[in-house]
């Protein structure tokens, strides 16, 4: 049976979240099972310590990080039409995407903040799989301070993986997911990878086909298809491993170690919660939880060499360059991947999304709607939390993205 990293212990739900049988009930009877629902969805990612267990990572004992504030009204700037979509404007998007909270920073100052619905300024939503881009960071940290080296194999780190599918793989290959792990993303799938480590940790209790064997456990078990260092194929999968050996490096866990190197010192409001299996390892891939505000905190590190709000050099400036450097086997790796990311001439690089060939733009993203738009070059940072009720869908995904992008035009215009 897997054990816990050092450090780490079980965490368990609130008292008066508890229901039959153990299972943590929500409102109106949402428990484990039915979380994810597209009903119940909206309340779920904004209560998630309510169905399933937490530990925090801590945001210290510093100053908060002010966020300058000089709201606009900036609904209207126009979204130009596309092959998929007439002109509209942002506020018709952000009305028509399910949209929880959404943020703009333009050189550190709010431009604009809203909340819908229950969501408040101190509400911890979950972020879903931009969670793979605050582990990437601590991975870049790690990288920067001599301690992990892309190039080398997984099981130098992690040799409980030696007689898995990834034995031969590099870091590198999962860093911009370039295994060749068999790993089905497919979320409407029941008996897909992905929806098979979430019956591993816990995460759903029907039907389990592996009860409590954890999140290590699972990644044992995993096969490969083909050789490593291949075309690009997004794999939740490669996060967790990736967690799994930053875990390993530093000897404590994710929960203690990304307080340590990366939520300390952002200058952050609160703790941030992160989703645990059975024996407290956190869900690396899809299961941090924290504010709008936070967010647009961590994002602010990518748009400004590394730097926090606090003025601490975060994440190192080589870490930085290199993820914003997507070279042409990159790129190519990512338009030979299987499927279709409607990204023409796009990259996916150290856990991030570069969407368009002629943009400083990059991305975290996260199903069901969340989002950092991060633009260097326009000084701009976008977050948008939501609640779509498919883990997929291209028609809200999109055109997020282009308003983000219509924005920083906006904002940097000579007019203004």
């Amino acid at each position: 049976m897997t054990e816990p990293s050092p450090g780490q212990t079980v965490p368990t739900p609130p008292a008066d979240a508890a229901g039959p049988a153990g299972t943590a009930l929500g409102a109106a009877g949402i428990d484990r099972d039915n979380w994810q629902a597209p009903d119940n969805i909206r309340w779920s990612f904004q209560n998630v310590a309510r169905v399933l267990p937490t530990t925090p990572i801590s945001r210290g004992t510093g100053p908060v990080a002010e966020l300058p504030v000089e709201l606009q009204d900036l609904g209207e700037v126009e979204i130009p039409a596309t092959e998929h979509s007439g002109a509209r404007s942002v506020r018709s998007v952000i009305e028509a995407t399910d949209t929880d909270g959404w943020m703009l920073l333009h050189n550190g100052t709010v431009l604009i903040e809203e909340y819908f619905g229950a969501m408040t300024p101190s509400t911890e939503h979950l972020l879903m799989s931009v969670s793979k881009s605050l582990v990437s960071t601590v991975a870049g940290v790690l990288a920067g301070s001599g301690d992990l080296d892309p190039r080398r194999p997984i099981t130098d780190y992690v040799p409980e993986l030696a007689d898995s599918g990834y034995a031969g793989a590099t870091v590198r290959n999962i860093l911009d997911m370039r295994s060749g792990i068999r790993f089905s993303e497919d979320y409407l799938d029941p008996e897909s990878e992905v929806r098979r480590i979430e019956e591993a940790i816990g995460w759903s209790e029907a039907a389990r086909v592996s009860p409590g064997i954890g999140m290590y456990e699972f990644l044992t078990t995993l096969e490969a298809k083909s050789e490593h260092g291949g075309v690009f194929e997004y794999r939740s999968c490669e996060s967790d491993v990736l967690g799994w050996v930053c875990e390993k490096i530093a000897g404590e866990s994710m929960q203690t170690l990304m307080s340590r190197v990366l939520w300390s010192r952002l200058g952050a409001e609160q703790d941030a919660l992160i989703v645990t299996d059975q024996y407290g390892v956190g869900m690396f891939d899809g299961g941090i939880n924290t504010t709008l505000r936070d967010l647009a905190r961590f994002g602010f590190v990518y748009a400004n060499r590394g730097r926090s709000l606090t003025g601490q050099q975060v994440a190192p400036t080589t870490w930085i360059g290199d993820t914003l450097t997507t070279s042409e086997d990159v790129r190519q790796a990512f338009a030979d991947g299987p499927g279709d990311n409607r990204m023409p001439g796009g990259a996916y690089h150290n856990q991030f999304w570069f969407p368009f060939p002629d943009s400083h733009a990059f991305l975290a993203l996260g199903i069901h709607g969340q989002m950092i738009y991060m633009n260097p070059g326009a000084n701009v940072v976008g977050v948008k939390l939501s609640s779509w009720g498919l883990p997929q869908d291209a028609a809200k995904l999109f055109p997020p993205i282009r308003a983000f992008e219509a924005l920083a035009r906006a904002v940097n215009s000579p007019a203004r």
